[in-house]
């Protein structure tokens, strides 16, 4: 069972970045799955969160309004729309899948499985 994170890289202040995590070796159709990030010596921090159905969503102050999280369950796949990004918004970013809470959680202690980590750099 896998998580692969992608699509990070290198963007300037107010430019955009499309996440992806793709799952393999089981279905997450019934999970609810998360973002997390962590930036240098930060301690890992909720990004956004999404239900199974992926008709409820859940996201962190700091990102509400710039980021959309959402998924596809016939692809396995999540996504995280990342628009007017700011400096404050490089770090490592994480997605995570839940095989025991389908409705997504703010916790990372919820989550079970985890992707590898996508790097998120925002040039001032």
């Amino acid at each position: 069972v896998q998580l692969q994170a992608s699509g990070g890289g290198l963007v300037q202040t107010g430019g955009s970045l499309r996440l992806s995590c793709a799952a393999s070796g089981r279905s997450f159709a019934s999970s609810g799955m998360g973002w997390f990030r962590q930036a240098p010596g930060k301690e890992r921090e909720f990004v956004s969160a999404i239900s199974f159905s992926g008709e409820n969503t859940y996201y962190s102050d700091s990102v509400k309004g710039r980021f959309t999280i959402s998924r596809d369950n016939a692809k396995n796949t999540m996504y995280l729309q990342m628009n007017s990004l700011k400096p404050e918004d490089t770090a490592v970013y994480y997605c995570a899948a839940s095989t025991i809470g389908p409705y997504g959680s703010t916790w990372y202690t919820s989550y079970d499985y985890w992707g590898q980590g996508t790097q998120v750099t925002v040039s001032a």
